[in-house]
């Protein structure tokens, strides 16, 4: 039996990048997971890219699981209601796995910037996509957990601290999950309800292989193709290192006691053996020391 069947995880979030690794992993170890976004076919959201949801819970069904996807602005409060009674509706009431991965600030932050040099109106949509838009989804999603008195939340951010990352509003969205989980667990510690925060490394996605002009097949090769930060692409993951990691994680029997805490991928892939899809286990946490990026 694989180590979340029977399980009703939702991925928020799961269209791309480490949402859509973190869905297909969860349906690797069986789980039935809803995978909602934004985009579905034919109709793409602003990012205007073409992964959609339905791609991603057809993966998760391909690899063992159930996939559901649900078309969810998880910024619009009516949305996020009507997913959650689906569910309540659908599966008698059972929800173990909230993941919290909405970000869609992809386009958003405006790197080498002041604070006040900065779009205002772009800084603040990207709290509302990262911080309000999770919070949404917690609000409806945790009283089903709290009513079985069993669950986890997670919170997928950016960094494993509260240390500046390049900008105001960029630091604000990524640093923002963890405090949500921190107080999260506070609130759900008395009905047994775990929260956590969980971060990759250097995030192989779908946008970053773009950037760099190469593809999953090939990857490597952008290592010395001479772009800005190429070096460290060498110590990347997949989405798929994150999301067995979080897949591991969920099965463990040990949640409460994890709960308030944040685990970076590294961490989760020393203490579970994860292996990414590559073959390979990166470890950005130890290279990001020797480089003094943490």
């Amino acid at each position: 039996m694989k180590p979340l069947q029977g399980k009703i995880a939702v991925v928020a979030g799961s269209t791309r990048g480490a949402g859509r690794g973190i869905a297909a992993s969860l349906g690797e170890a069986g789980a039935t997971v809803y995978c909602t976004g934004r985009s579905i076919r034919g109709h793409a959201s602003d990012l205007n890219r073409a992964e959609t949801i339905e791609e991603t819970a057809e993966l998760v069904t391909a690899r063992g699981g159930i996939g559901i996807p649900v078309k969810v602005d998880h910024t619009v409060e009516e949305e996020v209601q009507a997913l959650f009674e689906q569910i309540n509706m659908e599966q008698d009431g059972q929800l173990d796995l909230l993941v919290n991965n909405i970000w869609g600030g992809e386009k958003l932050t405006e790197w080498g910037k002041s604070f006040w040099e900065h779009s205002l109106s772009k800084g603040l949509l990207m709290q509302e996509r990262a911080v309000k838009a999770h919070l949404i989804t917690s609000h409806y999603g945790a009283p089903l957990m709290v009513k079985r008195k069993k669950g986890l939340i997670i919170e997928v951010t950016d960094g494993i601290d509260y240390r500046y990352r390049g900008s105001l509003f960029y630091s604000l969205a990524k640093i923002s999950p963890i405090h949500l989980a921190t107080a999260m667990a506070a609130d759900l510690q008395p009905f047994e309800v775990a929260a956590v925060a969980v971060t990759p490394g250097f995030l192989r996605s779908e946008e970053m292989l773009e950037h760099f002009g190469v593809t999953e097949d090939n990857w490597f090769d952008a290592v010395h193709g001479g772009k800005q930060d190429a070096e460290h692409f060498a110590q990347s993951e997949t989405p798929y290192f994150v999301g067995r990691g979080i897949a591991a994680l969920a099965a463990s029997k040990d949640l409460l006691e994890r709960s308030g805490q944040v685990f970076p991928s590294w961490q989760l892939s020393d203490e579970f053996n994860i292996i990414d899809v590559d073959g390979r286990q990166p470890h950005w946490g130890n290279y990001a020391k020797q480089h003094g990026f943490l």
